[in-house]
């Protein structure tokens, strides 16, 4: 009687399957008494079970082992906000923590990126495991067929996200080569727990960008059709939900330069004029910017779709918490605001985003998004309605040069920080269409800041005629060791001393690791070049 959730050779890669089944990321089930020895048998044979088994998907997405040892928030408890913004020139990496992926210099067997590879990996394998129980339990009789198709939906929706963020870390953007033929990730649907699973894993090679990104429509599709619009309080943020789904694929839209079908899926969420709020999920933005971030309303306020549930006891400590990362003083404050934004002419001095949701402790200015460094319990935000406003808005104005409700939803996310009306936009604030798009590209630079959206941008814009970076823009170098020797001004200036790094340079995306090639031939073959 096999163990499917023991940890399986099959390859560094889809090795942490044993992460607790029973330890949510979701509230409420959390007080489930835990169990990771459940064999295949019995781990679908009764409702409650195969509910702790959905649970254990939510579980892998928050925290998974790193590099095999301890238990971090690999990859989506912090370490995909963390990563992205890193990778991008709107934060400092202080003061060397992440210094690696800030300059990076990463490489085959890099720590940070063979975990966010590992954990993603084992989070998918969750996730098929998952969708074959629930099917099996549906065909028994153990549950009903509806419920079957929820759950399905829910893996399908976490293993979409977990392929999305190492497309857009170990592969070139959609618009790198026509028709998006260059080699992505491999985009896995087999569960590894059997001989035969674990060798077709250990096998498959990179599917191409193009099949990666119509296997993860195919799957949110499925989310959306299968799931509901919300759960009961508390869990209607913390579980994949339709308006999720939808959510995302305005996301996964806008990474492939698809405009008209960003604003397809948006208006299923945002209606054609203001007020803004969804007819699917009722989400809605909060008055304030800083709402969602209240830790007393992370999973009730109108405005988060979907975010990773952390506690004192999951993803906690000084190497594992998102509050920690970010917190000054306190905290360890690892990641600080950079002058390049914080100094940028688009960011008014009077903008509640700055002024409400920024600190300066005398040594630098950080984010106050996770206050929560006592107790670990600040959600890591994955999408908020504000993202989709801004998604839309973007394609609006792409698709129409000038574009009123462009306009318009720009304004709904910007005017709630920027509240005096000569500061606020006008049609007549732009020259032309593309100054809007840069402005809406600006806000997003501002109203995402420490969430990692940054990274995700640079990437998918940078083949753009109009907007590229270029590449990973140059930064504020950290040469310090320790607070103590940075003592910037008010606010503080810096020197771009982080040399750009041009697209074209093979450091624009990361390796695959060498965990994983060392146990698959071809992925060995299709390592990423110059690596």
């Amino acid at each position: 009687m096999k163990n499917i959730f023991r940890n399986i050779n099959q390859s560094a890669a889809v090795a942490v399957l044993g992460v607790t089944l029973a330890l949510s990321s979701c509230k409420k089930i959390t007080d489930l008494q835990p169990n990771n020895s459940f064999s295949e048998e019995s781990a679908f044979s009764s409702p409650a079970r195969v509910a702790l088994a959905v649970t254990g998907v939510y579980s892998a997405a928050q925290m998974g082992a790193y590099i095999g040892t301890v238990d971090r928030g690999y990859p989506f408890g912090a370490a995909n906000t963390e990563q992205q913004d890193v990778r991008g020139e709107d934060v400092i990496a202080v003061p060397s923590f992440y210094l690696i992926s800030y300059e990076a210099t990463h490489g085959i067997t890099t720590a940070n990126n063979q975990a966010m590879w590992e954990t993603s990996y084992a989070l998918i394998n969750r996730a098929n495991v998952v969708i074959e129980g629930v099917k099996k339990a549906a065909a028994d009789g153990t549950i009903t067929a509806a419920l079957a198709l929820q759950y399905e939906g829910e893996a399908r929706f976490l293993r979409a996200l977990a392929h999305h963020e190492l497309l857009v870390h170990f592969a070139r953007p959609y618009s790198h080569s026509a028709g998006a033929t260059h080699l992505g990730v491999p985009y896995r649907t087999v569960a590894a727990n059997s001989p035969a699973g674990v060798d077709i894993n250990k096998s498959q090679g990179r599917n191409t960008v193009k099949e990666c990104y119509d296997k993860l429509l195919e799957d949110l599709n499925f989310a959306e059709t299968n799931l509901p619009d919300t759960y009961a309080a508390g869990l209607k943020v913390s579980r994949a939900t339709k308006g999720a789904a939808i959510a995302i694929k305005t996301r996964i839209y806008l990474h492939m330069g698809n405009w008209a079908s960003v604003i397809t899926e948006g208006n299923k969420l945002v209606p054609s004029i203001a007020p803004y709020t969804s007819p699917v999920g009722a989400y809605a933005l909060t008055a304030s910017p800083a709402a969602p971030f209240v830790t007393a309303s992370n999973f009730t306020n109108s405005e988060s779709i979907f975010s990773i549930e952390n506690s004192t006891t999951r993803n906690s400590g000084t190497n594992g918490s998102i509050s920690t990362m970010y917190t000054k003083a306190a905290g360890r404050a690892l990641i600080a605001i950079s002058p390049l934004i914080y100094n940028a002419p688009f960011w008014l001095p009077t903008d509640l985003r700055r002024t409400a949701m920024t600190t300066n402790d005398g040594r630098g200015y950080f984010t106050t998004k996770y206050p929560e460094f006592s107790t670990f319990t600040d959600a890591n935000p994955i999408i908020r309605y504000a993202e989709v406003l801004l998604n839309v808005a973007e394609a609006e104005a792409r698709t129409t040069a000038g574009s009123t409700r462009g306009l318009a939803l720009l304004n709904a996310v910007r005017n709630r920080a920027v509240t005096t009306p000569a500061n606020q936009f006008t049609a007549a604030s732009f020259a032309n269409g593309n100054a809007l798009i840069q402005a809406i590209l600006n806000e997003r630079r501002i109203e995402f800041l420490a969430e990692g959206h940054r990274w995700g941008d640079i990437h998918r814009l940078a083949n753009d005629p109009s907007f590229s970076t270029g590449g990973i823009p140059a930064k504020i170098a950290w040469t310090g060791t320790t607070f103590a020797s940075w003592n910037p001004s008010v606010p503080y200036a810096g020197v771009r001393s982080v040399t750009a790094i041009p697209y074209t340079d093979f450091r624009f995306i990361w390796p695959l690791p060498q965990s994983e090639t060392n146990t698959n031939p071809v992925l060995a073959a299709q390592q990423n070049p110059n690596y």
